[in-house]
């Protein structure tokens, strides 16, 4: 579990979905991204769904997608897997293995 109180995990989590969701809406038509009470939904046209949610009592960001499941802990201002898999980095090369091209997220 991450060394942050449960109100700075939810002020640092809270931001960095809206972040993600900002910078997934930039990639246009080919996802739909969505958020809704802390759950960040990435729907497919295939109707594949890839899911990155904040996860309160772990306080930490979870993301499934691919069959696979990350969980990211807020370390030195980032969010990283225990074997340092780093939030933006895995979910750019999971979308761009889905979507097959080149993604780039920026970040806001």
């Amino acid at each position: 579990m991450s060394g942050i109180s449960e109100s700075e995990f939810e002020k640092v989590a809270d931001v960095e979905l809206r972040r993600l969701i900002d910078a997934l809406d930039e990639l246009g038509d080919e996802i739909d991204p969505e958020l809704q009470m802390g759950v960040l939904s990435i729907l497919f046209e295939d109707g594949t769904k890839f899911v990155v949610n904040s996860h309160r009592a772990a306080r930490q960001i979870w993301m499934a997608a691919d069959r696979r499941a990350w969980h990211f802990d807020y370390r030195e201002g980032r969010w990283l897997t225990s074997s340092d898999d780093e939030l933006w980095s895995s979910l750019t090369a999971v979308l761009a293995s889905k979507l097959g091209s080149d993604v780039s997220l920026a970040a806001s």
